[in-house]
């Protein structure tokens, strides 16, 4: 739900803006923080004493000339100048370091958005929740620049209008004399008229512009899902061109752009609306102090220059007291980035804290001592790195997000040296169980007895990610091309099949798009012989691969990395001869609950696949 205009609400961004930017005012950047923030704050206090200062000469200025007092009126001008140069000269450098402030701030709570989001699969578990956060780059790219920018633009805007406020109000005072109505004297009438003037335009400000709160939060939401749309387009381009899927993609396209076009006519209307009282508040304001102050200056109670002094200082005390009409829109966009923020660091709180809590059913088989909603709970990821060398799965329970089990383990175990297969029916839960010993399933039962392996790591999924950069970044990710020399580089893409990459290591390019899936998974393999895990954990990732050239890499990683143990999801017979032992997971047959392992020899699983006749066909454990 997006954010509604109220007291209440109000207090909760003042809150949440508390809770995001204390973090950059007390850390390793406090010093240069504040130091900025109080220069640029000393020269808008500056500008304000300008601005009075300019004030009082206007009124000297003007009696100058009513008198034909042509001595002042020189003098005068030679105070104009200084007072001109001093006002331009705070003007550019107090938004010259509210830039530098801006930008150092960015660069601080980028990094820290950044660490956050992507440690620990932090971005990983936050897409499994339900009701996951939007566009968690859009946050990260455009709402910490708004949430800064309009930050520091209203405070300063705040502060410049309340040091201004009770630096005319004073003047405003002792200007306006009093006025007899009704037989009663009031002193300093023009004080109390600004007053009222203000505080009427505020509340109807409020009432006129409170729907734009929701209708920006809205517009920043459709624009990110608009140009997500537009990006998923060209990573997939292929992908669309090979289904002929235009025509969905531009009616897709067309219907996001569709929200972001009603909302923003909703923008316009009630913009227009807006700046249709601001305008007629704003100009009212301008002839609204001189007829307030005309019949002294006709009574001759005052000149000319304290005519013009008095519509100044009215000017600026109801300005002052108007600023919230002329940071109306503002308020309510900053608001509506403040609470995507929020939204955002919530969710990474609570993705880091708190593993998702699915409500599996009753009838879904769970072990009666473990059912409960606090066991759920409890559940959590296993680290990846514990002090065993070896992988005990205990008698873990694997779960969907929404809280359907999925896999029950019972007692399986992988030693080191020892390559194992995990074959079975598609959506039983390998792949799910490989995610589970990577550490990035947080959907787990039972984890007291289980464990993931220790030493370096690799996992291979079907689908390598293939990081933007060049294709020298991209084959040795996630570690550095630095790590390894020009020969190892090069020795990898022969062995791996792929000899004319390196060519193009230099090259930047998509390589998701521009590498074929075989090549892609070649690659991936190259990548594995240069990282030389201890454990290497694949998951269908010779799937695009022809039976030989799969068969070859197996052979390649098995020789290449004689102390790397092998764990294999596969569902290709070529695959049976190069693993010790075959777990074949067995879909429960009432349907209802999780699947369970069965172990298999090597030999016996050989001869199931290929059949009585020795001829191969389809292996009895993919049924």
């Amino acid at each position: 739900m997006p954010p509604q205009a109220s007291p209440q609400s109000y207090r909760f961004a003042l809150r949440h803006f508390y809770s995001l930017a204390k973090p950059y005012l007390v850390s390793e950047e406090k010093k240069k923080g504040w130091g900025l923030l109080l220069l640029v704050l000393a020269m808008n206090l500056a500008l304000v004493w300008v601005n009075v200062k300019l004030t009082q000469w206007n009124g000297d200025f003007f009696n100058a000339l009513q008198a034909k007092n042509f001595g002042a009126f020189k003098q005068l001008l030679l105070y104009f100048t200084g007072y001109a140069f001093l006002y331009i000269a705070l003007a550019v450098y107090s938004q010259y370091f509210l830039q530098m402030l801006q930008i150092n701030w960015r660069r601080w709570m980028t990094e820290v958005f950044l660490k956050d989001w992507l440690s620990g699969g932090t971005h990983y578990r936050m897409s499994l929740r339900q009701g996951n956060t939007d566009n968690p780059d859009q946050r990260i790219a455009d709402d910490i620049g708004g949430f800064i920018n309009g930050s520091l633009n209203l405070f300063f805007g705040f502060v410049s209008s309340l040091v201004t406020l009770f630096s005319f109000l004073v003047m405003l005072w002792m200007l306006s004399g009093a006025v007899t109505l009704f037989g009663i004297t009031i002193p300093g009438y023009m004080v109390w008229v600004a007053i009222l003037y203000a505080g009427v335009g505020s509340v109807l400000a409020h009432w006129v512009g409170k729907p734009l709160i929701r209708l920006n939060f809205y517009q920043q939401r459709y624009e990110a899902d608009f140009r997500f749309g537009l990006a998923r387009t060209r990573e997939h381009d292929e992908g669309i061109a090979l289904y002929n899927g235009e025509q969905r993609e531009l009616a897709g396209h067309r219907d996001r752009f569709a929200n972001v076009w009603s909302n923003w006519w909703g923008i316009m209307k009630r913009q227009k609306l807006f700046t249709w009282y601001s305008a007629f508040y704003g100009q009212l304001a301008i002839i609204f102090p001189i007829l307030v102050a005309a019949p002294r200056y006709f009574a001759g109670q005052i000149q000319l220059g304290g005519l013009t002094q008095t519509a100044q200082a009215f000017g600026q005390v109801q300005g002052a007291m108007s600023w919230f009409i002329g940071a109306y829109t503002s308020i309510a966009d900053w608001r509506a980035t403040v609470e995507r923020l929020q939204t955002f660091v919530e969710a990474m709180q609570n993705a880091q804290s708190h593993p998702p809590t699915p409500t599996a059913p009753a009838s879904a088989g769970l072990p009666s001592d473990r059912s409960s909603s606090a066991a759920i709970a409890s559940a959590g990821v296993v680290p990846l790195r514990s002090a065993r060398e070896s992988v005990a799965l205990g008698d873990l329970l694997l779960l969907s997000p929404d809280g359907r089990p999925l896999l029950q383990c019972a007692g399986e175990h992988i030693s080191r040296g020892q390559h194992t297969l995990f074959t079975g029916p598609s959506g039983s839960g390998k792949s799910t169980l490989v995610r589970w010993l990577a550490g990035i399933w947080p959907y787990a039962l039972n984890t007291a007895h289980a464990h993931a392996p220790s030493g370096r790591t690799l996992f291979l999924p079907q689908k390598p990610y293939l990081p933007l950069g060049t294709l020298k970044q991209a084959l040795t990710y996630p570690q550095s091309p630095e790590d390894f020399s020009a020969a190892q580089i090069s020795e990898a893409l022969q062995l791996a099949r792929v000899p004319y990459l390196e060519a193009a290591l230099e090259q930047t390019d998509t390589w998701m798009q521009r590498l074929s899936p075989g090549e892609q998974q070649r690659l991936a393999v190259a990548r594995a012989l240069l990282i030389a895990p201890d454990w290497l954990f694949m998951d269908e990732a010779t799937s695009a691969l022809d039976a030989p050239t799969e068969r070859a890499m197996y052979a390649l990683l098995q020789q290449r990395l004689p102390d790397a143990t092998l764990v294999s999801v596969a569902h290709r017979v070529g695959v049976i001869g190069f693993h010790a032992q075959i777990y074949t997971v067995v879909a429960d047959p009432s349907g209802e609950g999780p699947a369970r392992m069965e172990k298999r020899d090597a030999e016996r699983a050989q001869k199931a696949a290929l059949g009585d006749e020795g001829v191969p066909g389809a292996p009895a454990f993919a049924s």
